[in-house]
This record gives structure tokens, C-alpha cells and sequence, in this order.
């Protein structure tokens, strides 16, 4: 199942899965509908959404302004939101969601 990627005022929104207290910080591909991300910080006072945010816009080359997390700040499934980029520019930039 592709990732679902749906075009709002000024940008895109996808969900995403978030698995705190990784080894690493990557995208590890696709689970169901959402895009898999893990992360190093724990799920404590935001942290984990603050890395999220700050990785999302180092991998994409936005400013971290430019991303938000729509809903789910409390859980691990999230909708995040990105403000000036279209799904082709998202999807070159993360190659290993390639939509299959």
C-alpha cells in the first residue's frame, strides 16, 4: 500500500509511525499507509516530536518551520505537515518510500 499523501493549502500531509528510542535516526520505509521514522529521543516531554520535526526538515532541506505535526502528539501515529513542497519534490527527496 503506497504511502497516502494528500495535497493542502500550501503544502502536503502524510502519516507517519514514529519508534522512539532507536539506534539511529532514519526513515525505514513504508508500514501500511504510514511512513515509518525512527528516532533516538525518548517519547518524553516532546522530544521525540522536536527530532521528528528537526530530522523531517534536514532530510527534505526545508526549515523546520515549515513542519508541523497536525495530530497525534501524544501517540506514535501522527499526521505531520509540510508547508511549501509538493509530493514529487517530497518523494525525490525520500527515496526509500519509492510508491511501489
Amino acid at each position: 500500500m503506497p504511502l497516502e499523501i494528500r495535497d493542502c493549502k500550501d503544502g502536503i500531509q502524510f502519516s507517519a509511525i514514529i519508534q522512539p528510542r532507536a539506534s539511529s535516526n532514519k526513515i525505514c520505509g513504508l508500514q501500511d499507509k504510514y511512513l515509518k521514522i525512527r528516532l533516538t529521543s525518548p517519547p518524553v516531554d516532546g522530544a521525540a516530536n522536536k527530532m521528528c520535526i528537526k530530522f523531517l526538515a534536514k532530510i527534505l532541506s526545508v526549515s523546520s518551520s515549515q513542519i508541523m505535526i497536525v495530530s497525534g502528539q501524544q501517540g506514535r501515529k501522527k499526521i505531520i505537515r509540510i508547508e511549501g513542497m509538493g509530493t514529487s519534490e517530497f518523494l525525490n527527496k525520500i527515496p526509500s518510500i519509492a510508491q511501489s
